[in-house]
Formats: C-alpha cells, structure tokens, sequence
C-alpha cells in the first residue's frame, strides 16, 4: 500500500484536510450568515488529524492543504502544522486561509514547516468587502498578507470568487495589487455548494474566459505548464513574477486528471467536490484507536468510489446541499 488509485487509474497525491468548520467570516459564498456549527464531539481532534496526515503520506500523498472553515480559528493550529511539517515524503505542505490572523500566527506557521498560503481576497473596497465577508475586516486580510510575506513563505497566492455584478470590475485591480505586492492570484469560477445564498448564482456567474479576457485588455497572458498539484491554470506576464491562476470547474472541467480528495472536519473521506461519495474515517480511528495499518486500508478502499467526474451547472441550481465550510475549502 503505497499509492493511492481510483477505479479510472487516476493516482491521489493530495489531500485537502479541514480542521474546522467554523470561520470568523460569513463569506456570501461559502456560508448563510446565521450558522450552525457541528458540536465539538463530532470534530476531529488535532491528534486525529495528525495521524490522518501521517496515513496519507505513508500512501504516497505529497501534498497536504490545510482549510477550513478558518484554519487559523481552531485552537492549537500551530501545534498540528508543526506535526505535519516533520512528516517524511511530504514535498508541499500549503494552507488556505481568509488571512486575518496571520498577523498573529505566520511567523509559527512558517517555524512549523508550512511552506505555502492561499489567502482568500475578492475585492479591495473596504465596503464591499464587508459586504462580500460579512463580519471581515480588509484592513486586517492586507495586514495578514504582508506578515507573511515578511516572514517568508516560498510563494502566497491570492483566490478570488468572481461574480458578475459584485467584484467582477474589480479584476484589473485584483491583478494590479497582486504585481504590487509580488504574489500570484488565481480567479476561481463560483461553486453551487450549498442553498443560494444573497444572490442568483445563474445571473452572478462569471467564466473564466470573461475574466482572463478583461486581464489581457491589459496585460499579455503566457500559458505556462507549471502546477501545484491543484486545479489552477497558470499564466505568466512578461513584466512580472506574479502568476495568474484560473480554477474553473464549469468552463474547463479538470476532472479528467483529478488527484485529489477532501477529508471533513468531522472525518469524512470526500471523494469528490461535487458529489456526496464518502467514508466515516472518524469512525476506523475512533473504533480502532492506534491502528494505523487498519486506517491506511479504509483509505486504499475508498478509492475505488472516487467517481468519475462531476457535474457542475451554470443555471443556479444547486448539485451538492452543504456549504462549502462543511466541505473543506
């Protein structure tokens, strides 16, 4: 048991871990604005994750992804990225994270062996960001974003949920701050995860292509074949080191070449981001508490109910029922 392959020959090097599913935002996107969260009892507790993380990369994973939810809410973080970070084969060790608390917890991110953040960021006017977040603060997320270049992450990158009639003229000004500041950013095509939530996701949705067109009315786009193992689409601009990332789950299905599963807050092993295929993987450790042998088989096994794809729609309609908090970032 050495490497981990679906039933379509696709081998999965990556795993996407949430530590929470609780967020000091309430992002329009992710999450309605009164939420329940899942009692604490049904969370994983950070030693569970850390033996999860280990299992996996006995497998062969080579990149785990920290998300949420907010990372950075759960108490003890710092603890669980330095367990991660010791573990031997892992080549990428990344977080996903609104950025507010980075002030306070890049530098022990970056001691623990963290080596990457995706930090989420859809507009730069104060207002609407707040609007967008619900409870964010922009001034705190910018702050976050320059702590943790100052304390030397190998390379941030921004995400940015583009809808039409919200953020979408913010583009330009999106890439112009990500040149400034010397980090990439990837444009991520809305998800219909979860009952729609403060706008009409048909009337909101925003391709790829209409936003990488409103880039190179400024800015010559070079595909490049870099990848870090996720979805993103990366291009290069001749006058900068910033790259520019599409993840479009709509317009450019990437399922075909999928390496990747999700696993909850609560332990259950997600398959794929847009269907309901799972496995209680709380349940093998809580049943069997040590045996990491008994774990790593429940995980061969899962693999074989990866589907093939998913089955995304433009038109609003909703194909999955939980947030995106619930789902892991």
């Amino acid at each position: 048991m050495n490497a981990l392959v679906d039933g379509f020959g696709r081998t999965v090097r990556y795993v996407r871990l949430s530590v929470t599913d609780r967020c000091d935002f309430r992002c329009v996107y992710c999450m309605a604005e009164e939420m329940t969260f899942l009692p604490r009892a049904q969370v994983l507790t950070l030693e569970e994750m850390a033996t999860l993380s280990r299992a996996f990369v006995e497998l062969g994973v080579e990149k785990i992804r920290l998300t949420g939810g907010e990372p950075l809410v759960r108490r003890g973080i710092e603890g669980l990225v330095a367990e991660i970070g010791a573990l031997d084969g892992l080549r990428d060790f990344a977080m996903t994270t609104n950025g507010a608390g980075l002030v306070k917890y890049a530098p022990a991110l970056r001691a623990g062996g963290l080596k990457r953040l995706n930090i989420s960021l859809d507009t730069l006017d104060s207002g609407r960001f707040r609007e967008l977040t619900r409870t964010g603060s922009l001034d705190k997320v910018i702050d976050g974003i320059r702590a943790a270049r100052d304390v030397g992450f190998e390379r941030i990158k921004l995400n940015a949920v583009i809808l039409k009639g919200r953020n979408d003229d913010e583009v330009l000004d999106l890439v112009a701050f990500a040149r400034a500041e010397g980090v990439d950013i990837s444009f991520i095509e809305e998800m219909p995860l979860g009952q729609s939530i403060g706008h009409d996701r048909a009337e909101t949705f925003c391709s790829s292509d209409e936003v990488r067109a409103r880039i190179e009315s400024r800015h010559a786009l070079v595909p490049t074949t870099e990848n870090t193992l996720g979805p993103s689409r990366y291009f290069r601009m001749a006058d900068s080191d910033s790259r520019i990332g599409f993840i479009s789950p709509h317009s450019h299905n990437f399922c075909d070449a999928c390496n990747r599963v999700r696993v909850t807050a609560e332990g259950r092993l997600l398959l794929c981001l847009g269907n309901e295929h799972s496995v209680d993987l709380r349940a093998v450790m809580r049943r069997h508490p040590g045996d990491l042998e008994r774990l790593k088989a429940a995980i061969v096994v899962a693999m074989q109910k990866k589907p093939e794809r998913h089955h995304f729609t433009t038109d609003g309609d909703v194909q999955v029922v939980r947030f995106m908090n619930m789902t892991g970032g």
